[in-house]
């Protein structure tokens, strides 16, 4: 019984900030702190949320973004870790290719979203484009430092038994290399919803960029809060969801025991 008050009282301390936060979030259009035309106070976009739940609208707009993600994020992970993987592992084809990869890496991927537009329209292909382009950084680079900072006795080891090159790179390469790979594939999920609701603000008719572009475009400001709250959980969702996968993943991973 004592165990479980104890979890109850951790977890309320634990989202303790956010509660202080929604709390002044209330108050302060309400004292006149700030203009409530503005900002209205957080019951107000509860209320907008709900009823953007209870007609279905929300989850329509969630479903065309989450598609529109998962196509451009599948894609960018079936480029980007490969490439990562050929980087870190061959010094020459990294010599060679870097200078393009630090150039391309260092322009804005919304920067390039009209040109995006002039290639492939203003539909479907060019959102899932930019979504492509901008998640393939995070692990891109994560995959070469995970490639390049396995331990170097682990592979002397391996060879020492004569084991092939083959065999060497899925066997302890890969994955020794996989907690990096899967920290930017957590860092790319984010910021393909990011990317994405950016796009979506320039050229959509559904979405959650366009929904919040239509709210504040036609100055339904509770309505636009409420598209605002559902991206930060959305992300928090899509975050949390990778952690756990990444915990079940390297579950083999045993740590190291401390010093007494």
């Amino acid at each position: 019984m004592f165990t479980w008050l104890k979890s109850i009282v951790k977890g309320l301390y634990r989202i303790s900030s956010v509660l202080i936060f929604l709390l002044l979030w209330e108050i302060a259009p309400r004292v006149g702190l700030v203009d409530a035309i503005f900002l209205p106070p957080i019951s107000k976009v509860a209320v907008a949320f709900w009823n953007l739940i209870i007609t279905g609208e929300l989850f329509t707009h969630i479903g065309v973004s989450l598609l529109r993600s998962l196509l451009g994020f599948s894609l960018g992970l079936g480029v980007a870790i490969p490439m990562g993987l050929l980087i870190g592992w061959f010094r020459g084809f990294e010599y060679f290719i870097d200078p393009l990869v630090q150039t391309f890496r260092q322009t804005s991927t919304l920067a390039l979203f009209p040109v995006f537009i002039l290639l492939f329209g203003i539909g479907e292909l060019s959102k899932v484009a930019v979504i492509f382009w901008g998640v393939q950084w995070a692990v891109l680079l994560n995959t070469i430092s995970g490639v390049k900072n396995v331990d170097p006795l682990l592979i002397k080891s391996a060879r020492s038994m004569g084991i092939s090159s083959f065999s060497l790179f899925i066997k302890v390469i890969l994955p020794a290399s996989m907690p990096s790979i899967l920290t930017g594939i957590r860092l790319s999920a984010t910021h393909s919803i990011l990317v994405l609701i950016a796009a979506e603000m320039l050229g959509a008719n559904a979405g959650l960029g366009y929904l919040l572009f239509f709210a504040e475009a036609n100055f339904l400001i509770p309505k636009m809060y409420a598209a605002i709250v559902t991206m930060s959980l959305l992300g928090l969702i899509v975050n949390y969801a990778l952690v756990t996968f990444e915990k079940r993943v390297l579950r083999w991973k045993e740590e190291l025991p401390t010093g007494t």
